[in-house]
């Protein structure tokens, strides 16, 4: 696929994701305009407050996500990855877990790290934990998510991008994110395996042999 067309895929995605919370800015700056009452503009200013922080949230995660953020170094404190991940899932109903005994990794690296996370967190659709784990064992890093929830659901169309099964042809917005971590994956020549239990837990891995 070329990589502008990608690109386009995932502004695509991104766009999606900002168009509630910055529609939500947009509307309550109207009502101000019109609005008398004291306790429906406190109202209204606390839900611009609120979409405001959500959208600088998701754009402080899309930045590593999917862009080129960390200037022109090689790879990435994993701390960056862990407030960017903290940041997506804040006001959300998903609680995050984080441990990692790896302290940078290679922005392609760290891409995957965060669009793996980001392919499990939606599978949550009534909340509950992800668990993000980040090891090191001689030259292979294990970056291992695991979600938890009453409810989860891994498309199908998600989960065959995830695994590599998806043509360039077939991709679509809703699928790029797992699209970008099978390709990451691909380069690192590593693999991602996906178990899914009982439709309560689902653990999603990915091993890499080098850290290219």
């Amino acid at each position: 696929m070329p990589k502008m067309d990608f690109a386009a895929l995932l502004c695509s995605r991104l766009c999606h994701d900002l168009v509630s919370p910055v529609g939500a800015i947009n509307n309550g700056l109207e009502i101000l305009e019109e609005e008398q009452d004291a306790s429906m503009r406190d109202a209204v200013l606390d839900l611009i407050s609120k979409s405001t922080q959500q959208t600088a949230n998701k754009l402080q995660f899309f930045r590593l996500a999917f862009g080129a953020a960390g200037g022109f170094s090689e790879h990435l404190d994993v701390s960056e990855a862990e407030k960017a991940m903290r940041a997506l899932l804040s006001g959300s109903r998903v609680e995050l877990e984080w441990h990692s005994s790896v302290r940078s990794l290679s922005k392609n690296v760290v891409k995957l790290l965060l669009n793996l996370g980001l392919t499990t967190f939606e599978t949550l659709i009534r909340g509950g934990s992800l668990r993000v784990e980040v090891s090191e064992d001689s030259n292979q890093y294990t970056l291992k998510m695991t979600g938890v929830g009453n409810r989860i659901i891994l498309q199908e169309g998600v989960k065959a991008a995830l695994l590599g099964e998806v043509s360039e042809e077939e991709v679509e917005p809703r699928t790029a994110p797992a699209f970008l971590a099978a390709t990451i994956i691909g380069e690192c020549d590593g693999q991602i395996t996906i178990n899914d239990i009982d439709g309560e837990t689902l653990e999603v891995k990915a091993v890499i042999i080098s850290d290219n």
